[in-house]
This record gives structure tokens, sequence and C-alpha cells, in this order.
């Protein structure tokens, strides 16, 4: 493992520490522009990783030179380095957006960039993270940051969604820590690398009931169907910026992890929860695009379109045998967090111009708003899979792993 002292790894988790204390001390709604200049530096320095890493596969860093397992160990490779790159380019634009959009006297941004910067550093330190305590760690600081942003407001609406969403963030992070616990007791060590060998067929039933354990916590934090209570009101009710921020970033750690467990260290235990997990995808599509045509505010129609968006994630997990599924999955990522950004931010201007809240109250903003209603209509043609947009290559990538491994069920439901 190199230990240069500019390391992409190590800055990519240090810059958004660094401009969230300065936003902290310059006092609130002040921190725009070192948020903004911080954002701009991890944009460069993403894509310079992500160029290192298709050079040479893989990269690492042991944290003060001390590696696993006394020390803490950063590792990246394709999936983690195509994160950083989505994480980074989805929040620089986001933060642009949000200096125009919350006043200055606006409650709701008073600490939205400390908030914001704890919550990217959180993510980064995520993807890069090599052990499965340090994961935890890092979802922590994830979601209670998450969390802090939904609250922001002040307003009984948003407090109400921010504790639901606290809730599930801890009993949540409560079943993944215990399942790590479970895992350590059974081989000793919690290193993903140590472990990868570690894990075989005939595992302990401590390990499958450990497997069981963090994987249900994160379907929690990812709020996939059946437990997505959390997610409209929390997604629904927050600013705008915050919205985008939560759609198209939060919810993908957790199913990050997950994918990260189950190519890994767990690989040969989660398997088995292969189908299950597809059923409630499937389960997921459906209930959530029924509830976004049902809904009658804008922002709670597409935070339920996020929960039906989500459930096409899940389907790969039978599908992973294949190649093609893991980049059907990676797809569908970018597709709906670059869409589901965009359709937050066009959804805030549209709401701010017109003083409705409601899609029947935007009757006439064509007219008045074409540019941002243009946006909106794409992102929408994006998440509905309509060719030529990047969802459709997803949900056909989806549907060609699916017909070459036979299971034709998964073809439909897409």
């Amino acid at each position: 493992m190199s230990e240069p002292l500019f390391d992409p790894l190590v800055w990519l988790i240090l810059l958004p520490l660094a401009w969230a204390t300065l936003a902290l001390v310059l006092g609130p709604g002040r921190g725009a522009w070192p948020a903004i200049a911080g954002l701009t530096a991890q944009c460069w320095l993403a894509f310079d990783l992500a160029q290192k890493v298709g050079a040479y596969g893989t990269a690492g860093h042991a944290v003060g030179g001390w590696g696993a397992p006394l020390g803490i160990d950063l590792a990246v490779d394709g999936l983690s380095a195509a994160m950083l790159l989505l994480t980074q380019t989805v929040a620089l634009p986001l933060a642009i957006y949000a200096r125009s959009y919350f006043k200055a006297d606006d409650p709701a941004g008073a600490w939205f960039w400390p908030l914001t910067g704890f919550l990217i550093a959180g993510l980064n330190a995520l993807f890069v993270s090599a052990d499965l305590f340090n994961l935890y760690v890092t979802l922590e600081l994830v979601g209670l940051a998450a969390v802090g942003l939904v609250a922001a407001g002040g307003g009984a609406q948003q407090v109400a969604a921010a504790l639901r969403y606290l809730f599930a963030t801890l009993v949540g992070s409560g079943a993944y820590l215990l399942g790590v616990a479970l895992i350590y007791g059974v081989y000793g060590t919690v290193s993903i690398a140590t472990l990868l060998p570690l894990v075989t067929d005939d595992a302990p039933r401590l390990a499958w009931i450990a497997g069981g354990l963090m994987v249900a916590g994160l379907m929690l934090k990812t709020a996939l169907f059946p437990f997505h209570f959390w997610l409209p009101p929390a997604h629904g009710g927050a600013p705008a910026p915050v919205s985008a921020l939560l759609s198209a970033l939060v919810v993908k750690a957790s199913f990050y992890l997950i994918l990260r467990l189950w190519l890994g260290p767990l690989q040969a235990v989660l398997p088995a929860f292969a189908w299950l997990m597809a059923m409630l995808g499937a389960s997921a599509i459906f209930w959530g695009s029924w509830q976004a045509i049902r809904a009658v505010k804008l922002k709670r129609l597409i935070a339920y379109s996020t929960v039906a968006q989500l459930g096409y994630l899940f389907l790969i997990f039978p599908l992973l045998a294949a190649p093609g599924a893991l980049h059907a999955g990676v797809m569908q990522v970018f597709a709906h967090g670059l869409a589901k950004a965009g359709m937050f931010a066009a959804a805030g201007v549209l709401i701010k111009a017109t003083g409705q809240d409601t899609v029947a109250g935007l009757a006439g903003a064509v007219e008045r708003l074409p540019v941002t209603m243009f946006a909106f209509t794409l992102a929408g043609m994006t998440l509905m899979g309509l060719p030529p947009s990047s969802g459709f290559l997803a949900k056909w990538l989806i549907i060609e792993a699916a017909l070459a491994q036979g299971h034709w069920i998964i073809a439909v439901v897409v």
C-alpha cells in the first residue's frame, strides 16, 4: 500500500470534514463557498482516483502507516471508485443549487453546510473502508448527518419525519452491529480481506444469523419495501437540496454495503437470501409506483418513486453469478442518482416559483418555467426507463442478465 502525502483516498475524507468544520466556525448559513470550493477539489480527486483504479485495478492506504489488524486500512476498487465519483459529481451541483435555494434567514439552511460536509465525509469514508466495524462507524455518521438535515427546518412535520428516520437509522445500525459482533465472535476479525477465505459454505450457524442481521438492518436503512415507512415523510418533507442528497446518495450507501458484503466476506452466506430480496424488490416496484400515482403532493410523489426505483436494485441479487448483473446495478445506481437529484432540484424551483406543492397546483408551469419543466421531464423519462436514457440502459441490462440465466420472471417485472 502506498503512503503518498497527497493520497486521494485520504483527502476525499479530510476535505469535506475541513469545509464542514469551517462552515461551523463561520456560523449558520455561511459555508456555501468553502463547500463549493471543497467539492470542486473532491471532484478532481475522485476522477483522478477513478483513472488510477482503471489503470491498476485497486488502490489502498494504511492510515498512519499502520495496517490491519492494528490500524485502519482504506481500499478502493472499481465499484467503490464509481460510488465516490457519483457522490462528488452529484454533491457539487447540488451545493451550487443550495446556495441560491436557501435564503439568509431560512432556518432550514442554517446548518445545511456543516451537516452536508459531515454527510459527504461519511459517504466517502464508507466507500473506502476495509473492515466491517469502520463501515458501521461511517454508516452511523451518514445516518446522523442525514437525520440532522431532515430536522434542520425545525417544523413539526420535519421533526416528526426526522425522529422516524432516526428510529430506522438506529435500529438498522444496531442490527448491523450485532451481526458484526457475531462475525467477530466466530472468526476473530472484522477485516474484509481476512474474512474472505474464512467464510465458506459450511460456515457455522452464527455466521448465517450474522449475515441475516446485517442485511436486514441495511435493508431498513435502504428503505426497501416493507421497511420504507420512514422514507416518504423524510424525503418529501425536507427542503429540496436535502431531499436530493438523501434520495440520490444516502440510500445508496446501505445498498452499496449489502453489495460489498455479497461480493466479499459473506459471499458464501448471503446468496441464500437472494430470492427473498428480489421478491421484496419487485414488491417495492409495484407498491412505490402505485403510491406515486396516488400522491397529491409533488415531492411525496418523487419520494415514492424512490421506493420503486430502489426495488430495481434488489432484482440483481439472484443474477450476480453473471458479470452483467453487477454492471446493470451500477448503471441503475448512477441513472437513479443523477435523475433523482435533478428531479428534486427542479421540484424545489417549481414549488418556490408557483407557491404550490401539489401536482395539480403546477398547471401552467410549462409556460412560466419551460427550462425547469424540461429538466423535470427529462429526469422523469430516465426514471421511467424510456429510451435512450440511462435508466432505459440500466433496465435493459437487468433484462439481459435475467434472460441469460433463465430468470424470465425478473425480466417480466422490469
